[in-house]
């Protein structure tokens, strides 16, 4: 099988979008804040937003 029919086959589960992922954040008062789905996704969503191409090379 080659990798371009493996991903092809790939199954997405989609958890609740505040269940914790299995991480954490800690916050400016050091508080562990568990990482969700939600601040994945939006993280992406930011990324997406900002990202830009790089320039063409000759």
């Amino acid at each position: 099988m080659s990798l371009q029919n493996s991903t092809s086959e790939r199954r997405v589960i989609s958890l609740k979008p505040q269940q914790p992922i299995a991480g954490a954040i800690i916050d400016a008062q050091g508080r562990e804040i568990p990482i969700t789905e939600q601040m994945i996704q939006r993280a992406c969503s930011e990324l997406d937003k900002a990202w830009v191409s790089a320039p063409k090379q000759a």
